[in-house]
C-alpha cells in the first residue's frame, strides 16, 4: 500500500459532503480506500458508520454495494439521507459489527473499521462520553446495557481500579478508585463533570497538557461498551466473512486496540514469528489466512493530524484475505 492513493479513490474521498454529513470527513479516508479499492459490482462492509463519512467514499468509488453496522440508534437514524440517496446499494443496519454473519448473504469484497467513540458520540453532552461537558454519566453507545454511572456507582474498588489500569492504563488507578468509593459513600456518582472534578484532584495534569480525567473516561467507556470484545470478535467475524482477495482495513485511536489488531494480523500472516534452528517453531502451523498489505501501520500525515486534532493518535492497519480457511476461535492468538 502506497501514501499516495490512486486519482478515483482520492476523488471519492474529497468531494463535497452528503446531506446529514456536517462537512465530517474521517480519519484517513484516502489510505482506507486505497486499501479497499472498491470496484463495481463487491459488496463491502462498513462496521462503525457513525456520520457515513467511510460509507459515502465508498459508494462513490465504484458501482458496489455497501452493508453499513452501527450499534447507535442515532447513527442509523442519521443515516436516513445517504440510505436514500443509494436505496438499492446502501444497507443499514443497527448491531454491532461482531455480528455481521448474522446479515450476510454471501462472502465481502472488503471490510472497513473505523473504531473508537464517534464525534457525535463525544459532543453531545447528553451522551456522556465527554469530560468537556455536563451530562448524565453514560457513555453507552447502544441503548442496552450498564451506564458509567453504574459501573462507577456498583463495583468495588477492586474491581475499579482493575477497570482503570486495564482499559484506561491509569498509572494512578489505585488512588482514583479509592476516591471514587470514598465520595460515592457521601453522594452516588450522577454527572460526568462530578467525575472529572474528583479524578483531577487525584491524577495530575501531565506536561503535555492531556487532561487528568482522559484515561479514566477511557477506561470506563470502553469497559461499559466491551469494545476490546467486541473488537476480536469482529475481527475474527471479518476472517470468515471475507472472500479471497477481500481486504480488511481497521483504524484504531489507541495502544490497546492497535495491539489487538496488530497481533490478530501478525498471527494469521506470515509475519507471524517463526521457529528456528535454536527455537521450535510457535503455533498450530496453520496456513495463513491473510497477506499484511504493510508491516508498519499508516499514520495521519502532518496536515491531517494538524486540521483534525482527532487523527493525531489514529493508525491504519490492513491486510488482505487468501484462499486459506478460516482459524477456529481456539487458535484466534487471544481472539474468540
Amino acid at each position: 500500500m502506497t501514501r499516495r492513493p490512486q486519482s478515483r479513490f482520492a476523488a471519492a474521498a474529497t468531494l463535497p459532503g452528503d446531506e446529514g454529513s456536517g462537512g465530517h470527513v474521517p480519519v484517513l479516508l484516502a489510505e482506507v480506500l486505497e486499501v479497499l479499492r472498491p470496484r463495481d459490482g463487491g459488496i463491502y462492509l462498513d462496521g462503525t458508520f457513525g456520520l457515513g463519512g467511510y460509507a459515502r467514499a465508498i459508494l462513490r468509488a465504484a458501482d458496489c454495494r455497501l452493508i453499513a453496522f452501527d450499534r447507535d440508534p442515532a447513527a442509523i437514524e442519521a443515516g436516513a439521507a445517504l440510505s436514500a440517496a443509494y436505496p438499492d446499494r446502501l444497507t443499514l443496519v443497527l448491531a454491532r459489527f461482531s455480528e455481521m454473519e448474522r446479515y450476510l448473504a454471501g462472502p465481502l469484497d472488503g471490510v472497513a473499521l473505523d473504531l473508537g467513540v464517534s464525534s457525535p458520540q463525544l459532543d453531545r453532552a447528553e451522551r456522556g462520553f465527554s469530560f468537556r461537558f455536563d451530562g448524565p454519566l453514560d457513555m453507552r453507545m447502544g441503548e442496552a446495557g450498564e451506564t458509567a454511572a453504574e459501573v462507577v456507582n456498583g463495583r468495588s474498588e477492586a474491581e475499579l481500579a482493575d477497570i482503570l489500569w486495564r482499559y484506561g492504563e491509569e498509572r494512578k488507578s489505585r488512588a482514583v478508585a479509592r476516591a471514587i468509593v470514598r465520595r460515592r459513600a457521601e453522594r452516588p456518582f450522577a454527572r460526568t463533570l462530578e467525575l472529572a472534578e474528583m479524578v483531577r484532584g487525584v491524577v495530575r495534569k501531565a506536561k503535555d497538557g492531556i487532561d487528568p480525567a482522559t484515561r479514566t473516561f477511557q477506561a470506563l467507556r470502553i469497559y461499559v461498551n466491551d469494545e476490546l470484545g467486541e473488537l476480536e470478535r469482529g475481527l475474527a467475524a471479518a476472517e470468515r466473512c471475507l472472500a479471497p482477495g477481500g481486504r480488511l482495513a481497521v483504524v484504531s485511536f489507541h495502544s490497546l486496540e492497535d495491539r489487538i489488531v496488530k497481533d490478530f494480523l501478525r498471527s494469521r500472516s506470515a509475519a507471524a514469528p517463526r521457529g528456528s534452528r535454536h527455537l521450535p517453531e510457535a503455533g498450530p502451523g496453520r496456513p495463513p489466512s491473510f497477506a499484511l498489505l504493510r508491516r508498519q501501520a499508516v499514520q495521519p500525515s502532518a496536515r491531517e493530524a494538524a486540521a483534525n486534532p482527532r487523527a493525531r493518535s489514529a493508525r491504519l492497519r490492513a491486510a488482505e484475505r487468501t484462499a486459506a480457511p478460516a482459524w477456529p476461535a481456539e487458535t484466534a492468538g487471544g481472539t474468540a
